[in-house]
């Protein structure tokens, strides 16, 4: 198994259920190691950059609002395999078509807004964790433990 480091942002439907410990628990629970947390706004420039994919369609502007509407907590987790492993703790992007035990499925927004208010963004690579890392985390804030 390869050791890897990925990003999950605590969106703000996590902060404002105040699930974060709760999340937090569930990832601890599984061994993985934390080696950086911090709570931050999201700057316009900064959610254009992380959203590039998808800056330009319409409904960006309602992405950018959401992920404003409070702070988000920042974590850098390290583990076997992480990055495959906190996805399937995740379950699918939709909240609505994920299962009970995952934390969407047990967390996530079974409305409307199923696919934004799902609890955890999580990098879905090697390559988008290392570019996404370096985007929320400034040299000397990652550390080994």
């Amino acid at each position: 198994m390869a050791t890897e480091t990925t990003l999950i942002l605590f969106k703000p439907d996590a902060v404002q259920k105040n699930l974060v410990g709760a999340v937090l628990a569930r990832y601890q629970a599984e061994g993985f190691t934390i080696r950086g947390i911090k709570m931050m706004s999201l700057s316009d420039e900064l959610l254009a950059e992380h959203y590039s994919h998808i800056a330009e369609m319409p409904f960006f502007p309602s992405v950018r609002g959401f992920m404003q509407e409070t702070p988000v907590i920042a974590l850098a987790l390290s583990g076997d395999n992480i990055i495959s492993r906190v996805r399937d703790l995740l379950g699918p992007t939709d909240s609505t078509e994920a299962a009970p035990g995952t934390l969407r499925g047990d967390y996530g927004d079974k409305t409307g807004d199923s696919k934004m208010r799902n609890i955890c963004h999580a990098s879905d690579g090697p390559e988008a964790a290392e570019a996404e890392l370096k985007r929320f985390f400034n040299e000397g804030e990652l550390f080994d433990l």
